[in-house]
């Protein structure tokens, strides 16, 4: 097998390598001395000029040779009208390795980056950095002052591969894991599907000022990891600005469109002074739209505009506003849904799920409720100032009945917050008892089963969980989420399907309503003791 060549690739140094005559031989010149040291044999150089400075490059080249002539100097003319124009540079560099025929298999690349402008330095780093040249940088040092002459002085090969080196992979790997636990507010999450998304979420946050979309059912969190995201890119100094949150399900009308984009002074009745709107306030920050479905058809036009062009128009107003934020969009709704019903504007869609995640919901997540219990415990100590732990046997208790199945917690980690604060704040003496953890299971077994979830979501995410419902058609949706509400309310099999077949079983000679009930529910892998823990006890 042949030997791979070394080739190297540099710019005419039209100052370090200047030098006439005998003298330039005194004189240490970074083009040359690349060529001189033993241990590095250049079977090629492509040396780039300025047309002007032909001549250099010649003389260049022919000292080249002289002091290595296994090595092939070919010289490319390479002008820029200014050689301080950033994007003219790197453009014409860029032109030049694209068409430049690499063989990565047989031949090693070296970039020479002593020699250039800083401009173009920075380029040929970034061109390498970004692997459009194939190779490693190459840095070549004068020799010490009273080495002066012939000496090539020292050199330095830098593998732009950060892999290679296993300090900084470690340090990107600790600040990944910072990130990723920032956006975790601390826990210790157990769930794979879950640590995977926000490892994902975190490459995103740190890489992408494009919209971000997070869908999932009320009370899984969206808004508390839309705020850690806004931490983790203030943190990395992605972004500058403040935080802005609103929930659309509170903005109506004329107070939508006002709140939003703001109004000018008589804009409408009781508009006695010009308001500014959320959009003007999140400039160079994060606006947080949760219930994003819920914008009117007018606010979600004036949204799509403020997101492609940055400008819009105040209520009101005749001059547009100008603001630059990255936006949060959050939902518990099926978006694709609302498109095809009208509710929804189908190009904003396109334009907010370039990035989108679906979080999943507490039921979906059982392994993630211990270390979230220690969490609200702690949440409830910096509210209060009072510290309050379990027993043993009160937190055996509530776990196991908070990770059974029978526990749907259908409003997520709002139900979880609501039952820690209940038992932390009836806990005698600072700590939850037996008693109590029974207590609060019935009143939560109770609760859940005389409401469905909040949000107007139904019943069917709390059975089939979050993901697996938002893939049904809507048909399919709203006709499982009516068997449930049957079944939650009905004793048995046979008394759920007999409310459900009441009008087409008299029409039956024999009607078996349970077997029809047992098949519906078994085309979405469901049977009556699953639907049964999940939803609660009637």
């Amino acid at each position: 097998m042949a030997a791979r060549r070394t080739v190297a690739l540099g710019l005419l140094g039209t100052t370090l390598d200047q030098g006439r005559g005998p003298a330039r031989w005194h004189a240490w010149r970074p083009t040359v001395a690349a060529c001189q040291h033993e241990d590095l044999l250049v079977s090629r150089f492509e040396l780039l000029y300025p047309k002007r400075f032909e001549q250099l490059a010649n003389t260049v080249r022919a000292d080249m040779s002289h002091v290595s002539p296994e090595t092939e100097v070919r010289l490319w003319p390479h002008d820029t009208a200014d050689p301080w124009d950033f994007e003219e540079v790197y453009g014409a560099l860029h032109d030049f390795v694209r068409a430049y025929p690499f063989d990565a298999e047989s031949e090693d690349y070296l970039v020479h980056i002593t020699t250039g402008s800083h401009v173009a330095q920075i380029c040929l780093f970034l061109l390498t950095e970004s692997r459009h040249i194939p190779g490693r940088l190459l840095q070549t040092n004068p020799p010490a002052p009273g080495q002066r002459g012939r000496d090539a002085g020292t050199f330095r090969v830098i593998d732009l591969d950060l892999s290679q080196y296993d300090q900084i992979a470690s340090r990107f790997a600790r600040e990944a894991l910072a990130g990723t636990s920032r956006l975790k507010s601390g826990i210790d999450t157990r769930n794979a599907h879950f640590n995977a998304l926000i490892d994902q979420i975190e490459h995103v946050a740190v890489r992408s000022s494009a919209p971000i979309l997070l869908l999932g059912p009320t009370g899984a969190g969206k808004s508390l990891l839309a705020r850690r995201i806004y931490e983790l890119k203030r943190e990395r100094r992605t972004i500058s600005g403040p935080f802005v949150e609103v929930n659309c399900a509170t903005l109506r009308g004329d107070a939508a469109m006002s709140a939003l984009f703001g109004h000018v002074k008589g804009a409408f009745t009781g508009a006695m002074r010009d308001r500014p709107g959320l959009l003007l306030a999140a400039h160079g920050g994060l606006l947080f739209l949760d219930e994003v479905a819920e914008l009117g058809p007018d606010e979600q036009a004036m949204l799509l505009r403020a997101l492609e062009e940055k400008r819009f128009l105040p209520l009101g107003g005749d001059r547009e506003i100008s603001s630059d934020f990255q936006l949060i969009a959050g939902t518990n709704r099926v978006l694709a849904e609302a498109v095809q019903s009208g509710r929804f504007r189908e190009d904003l869609l396109a334009r907010i799920n370039l990035w989108t995640f679906a979080m999943p919901g507490l039921a979906d997540r059982r392994e993630d409720i211990a270390p979230n219990l220690d969490y609200e415990l702690d949440q409830f100590r910096r509210r209060t100032g009072d510290v309050v732990t379990f027993s043993r046997e009160a937190r055996d208790a509530f776990l196991a009945f908070a990770t059974a199945d029978e526990a749907a917690w259908p409003a997520n980690f709002r139900d979880l917050n609501a039952a820690v604060t209940r038992l932390a704040t009836l806990a005698p003496g600072g700590r939850v008892t037996v008693e109590q953890v029974r207590a609060e299971i019935r009143h939560l077994r109770t609760a859940w089963s005389h409401a469905a979830p909040a949000g107007g979501e139904g019943f069917v995410p709390r059975v089939l969980g979050a993901e697996r419902a938002a893939s049904l058609d809507r048909f399919d949706r709203v006709q499982l989420d009516d068997v449930l509400a049957a079944c939650l309310g009905a004793p048995n099999l046979s008394a759920a399907g007999r409310l459900l077949f009441a009008r087409s079983r008299e029409q039956k000679r024999t009607a078996n309503d349970a077997d029809r009930l047992r098949k519906y529910l078994a085309r979405f892998g469901l049977d009556w003791e699953l639907v049964k823990r999940r939803l609660g006890p009637a």
